[in-house]
């Protein structure tokens, strides 16, 4: 069985085809386009207090009085985000500043 010596030219050589290769992939993978992100249509209950910054108390109250509608499902309450936004823009005030 034959022997083979490698060399430190040898290890600097497999260094930088190393390199050069890890480079090419790492390029291929920047010029691939970002799948967009998720945008989801129904949010939580905690999602929509982070939201707007309100408690879970106000946000039953805004059930409770009808001002924000929703959907139940089991026992999981869901809001659709685009009436949430929606209901934010039609509530705006001072406007014209």
């Amino acid at each position: 069985m034959a022997t083979t010596i490698i060399t430190p030219d040898d290890l600097e050589q497999f260094k930088w085809d190393l390199l050069t290769d890890i480079k090419e992939l790492l390029d291929k993978k920047q010029d691939k386009p970002l799948p967009p992100q998720e945008v989801k249509k129904w949010i939580k209950s905690h999602q929509v207090q982070r939201l707007l910054g309100i408690s879970p108390g106000t946000l039953q109250n805004l059930r409770i009085n009808g001002t924000m509608p929703y959907s139940k499902i089991g026992g999981i309450l869901f809001y659709d985000k685009q009436v949430i936004e929606q209901m934010l823009e039609d509530n705006m005030r001072n406007q014209s500043l």
